[in-house]
């Protein structure tokens, strides 16, 4: 069939009630979001953002309500999709945005793409890897991976992704989202070492929309966590301070998750299973640690400090 292009419809969404077929591949995913009320009756209050690019750049794209327990699961970064009979409307200006990989990329940011089960019903189409044709020119997932060495450098609130050998995980703690709410955040502290520091990375890991990968984060597993972002500074001494985040964007994987992820392709991830391929399992378990109350920022040595 005819295809468009995302820069096309941009450019002529406002003239059309019918679109032409897109071919896109998503290049980062947010968590899943519930927006249910007591005083609304919705069936599914479901709602998902992806960022999906073709040859002409990238957008938003927004799955909506029963479709998110239908297709949230098998729309991974890398899925490459076949879309027709979908809406386009203004989008959502407070909305979170992933650093893309690939920073030449052109943003299509005054319009996102709406996916509904009527008005008017989409039809969604998952393409295989292997059918994905070089002419279609989509772009490949591009990544951001830092080693531990360089993190103390980076500015605050800099995304980066980052892979490492989990030394310590703390049990799940809750975090109160707001001041008297009665909704948590859910989040583990967990340290991986990459063999360029001394220093571990230190996770502060929310639980995303990943429940089995959240809960099975155990010591001597490979992790690799994308879209964190650096927190600096926190008390006069940055250099025991600096740690990592989990944004809306970040997905985590872990040993028995990595297979067919595009990121194993990433040099620095090859550099990683180099250097863990050098080491000794034995000395590596001797330095792990699991569970306990993980206090972070640490409070100063002395209470006159304090």
């Amino acid at each position: 069939s005819k295809l468009t292009n995302l820069g096309h419809l941009e450019m002529t969404w406002r003239s059309r009630v019918h679109f032409h077929p897109l071919l896109v591949r998503i290049l980062h995913k947010s968590r899943l979001r519930y927006y249910g009320k007591p005083e609304k009756k919705m069936d599914m209050p479901y709602q998902a953002y992806f960022e999906v690019a073709d040859g002409s750049g990238m957008m938003s794209m927004v799955l909506w309500n029963s479709l998110c327990p239908e297709w949230y699961h098998s729309m991974k970064v890398g899925t490459v999709l076949l879309l027709a009979k979908y809406a386009i409307k203004t989008s959502y200006p407070f909305k979170t945005q992933p650093t893309p990989g690939d920073s030449q990329m052109k943003r299509f940011a005054t319009i996102e793409i709406c996916l509904n089960v009527r008005d008017p019903p989409t039809e969604i189409s998952i393409i295989p890897e292997e059918m994905v044709k070089p002419e279609w020119g989509l772009p490949e997932v591009k990544y951001r991976f830092i080693t531990r060495s360089e993190l103390d450098d980076l500015p605050h609130n800099h995304s980066c992704d980052v892979i490492g050998l989990v030394t310590f995980v703390g049990r799940a703690e809750r975090t109160r989202k707001r001041e008297h709410s009665e909704d948590f955040w859910l989040y583990r502290w967990a340290h991986a070492i990459d063999g360029t520091s001394d220093q571990p990375f230190i996770l502060e890991l929310f639980a995303t929309s990943q429940p089995d990968v959240f809960e099975r984060i155990h010591p001597m597993t490979y992790l690799v966590c994308t879209q964190m972002r650096v927190i600096q500074g926190l008390t006069e001494n940055p250099s025991r301070t600096v740690y990592l985040t989990t944004s809306n964007e970040s997905q985590i994987f872990i040993t028995g998750w990595h297979k067919g992820q595009p990121y194993t392709k990433d040099t620095r991830v090859k550099n990683f299973i180099k250097w863990t391929k050098s080491q000794s399992e034995a000395d590596q378990i001797k330095k792990t640690v699991i569970g306990g109350y993980y206090p972070f920022p640490r409070p100063p040595d002395s209470f006159s400090k304090y």
